[in-house]
């Protein structure tokens, strides 16, 4: 028997691989949630299959999302970022990606770590929606909004309310799995 997913992943084995493995999957550890975080950032405006799909080229360019490293580059590593075909070469998003890490760093000295900070925005554990069909979703809340304008005080980049509600349910702190989809319980 088939089994029942979430409507927006169907069809594509990249799509259904990365709902079914990873997709609202809690995330408390401070490497995965900055992965998460910068992908995002980059998928503003574009679509989600678009970055899942150059995913280990943004891997290999930023030096597997290592955030300490990150933090450092120099202008000739932007420039090469920018000449690099295997991931999306926005001036603006790459140079976010430096100051967001900084910014990433900033938050772990203030409260211990990434992951101690952004879990408290619901209290540590996950909302559970009871959506019936994903397109049900909002495309922010709050919540979002709120801790949205606190990574922008922050010193953050490319982190509006959308952004950050989709990191939210990428990271599992909202289970927006449809109620009828095999994941809904499992997360």
């Amino acid at each position: 028997m088939k089994k029942h997913r979430c409507g927006w992943c169907e069809g594509d084995v990249l799509y259904e691989a990365y709902h079914d493995n990873e997709w609202g999957n809690p995330v408390y550890d401070d490497d995965t949630l900055f992965e998460f975080l910068i992908l995002e950032t980059f998928q503003a405006g574009l679509s989600w299959i678009t970055i899942l799909r150059k995913r280990e080229n943004f891997r290999k360019a930023f030096d597997h999302f290592d955030y300490k490293k990150i933090a450092l580059y120099k202008q000739n590593k932007i420039d090469a970022l920018l000449q690099d075909a295997g991931i999306i070469r926005n001036k603006l998003k790459v140079n976010a990606t430096v100051s967001n890490a900084q910014a990433f760093m900033k938050i772990q000295e203030d409260f211990g770590s990434f992951s101690k900070y952004i879990w408290a925005f619901v209290d540590g554990k996950p909302i559970k929606n009871n959506l019936k069909n994903y397109q049900d979703a909002p495309a922010n809340t709050a919540l979002s909004d709120a801790l949205s304008k606190d990574l922008k005080k922050r010193g953050f980049k490319f982190v509006g309310s959308t952004v950050i509600y989709a990191h939210m349910q990428a990271t599992g702190m909202v289970n927006d799995h449809e109620v009828g989809c095999f994941r809904y319980n499992e997360v």
